[in-house]
């Protein structure tokens, strides 16, 4: 369970990264709709919601810290606050239908979460690569830094 952990992080890792690639691809389409942003939303709003609780499971089925298995739920909340302020970053237009600076504001926090689960994503990685390949206990590693001896 513990290399399945590993395998499902890096994958919610990679869909993660996918969603500013996708975000990109909708801002960039000419000319710009509904459509533009397709792949963003079936990703954001299908994929990587799946992959969240993939990640929480297999970290509860390895048997992994509670630290960690809390570490695999905050995504999942950061997603939660990413639907939000998609929607409300898409609710807040004038009459005209034309983007209003609070909008704006919001669609900007919108980027800020992503990034911030991006970076607990690659926390959850990293302890799970860590869980997956411990150290026995009878070994100690030893980092040798360049110019020091060995």
């Amino acid at each position: 369970m513990r290399k399945a952990l590993v395998v499902v992080s890096a994958l919610l890792l990679v869909s993660f990264a996918l969603q500013f690639v996708f975000a990109a691809v909708g801002a960039f389409t000419t000319p710009g709709g509904d459509g533009a942003y397709a792949l963003h939303s079936v990703n954001g709003m299908a994929i990587i919601p799946v992959l969240t609780l993939l990640t929480i499971l297999f970290a509860a089925l390895a048997r992994a810290p509670g630290r960690l298995i809390g570490l695999t739920v905050l995504p999942l909340g950061l997603v939660v606050v990413q639907a939000l302020t998609a929607a409300l970053a898409n609710g807040s237009t004038d009459a005209a239908g034309a983007s209003t600076p609070f909008g704006l504001t919001i669609a900007g926090l919108h980027a800020v979460n992503g990034i911030i689960a991006v970076h607990v994503v690659v926390g959850v990685l990293r302890a799970a690569r860590k869980l997956a390949d411990p150290v026995p206990a009878d070994v100690t590693r030893v980092t040798v830094r360049e110019g020091e001896p060995a």
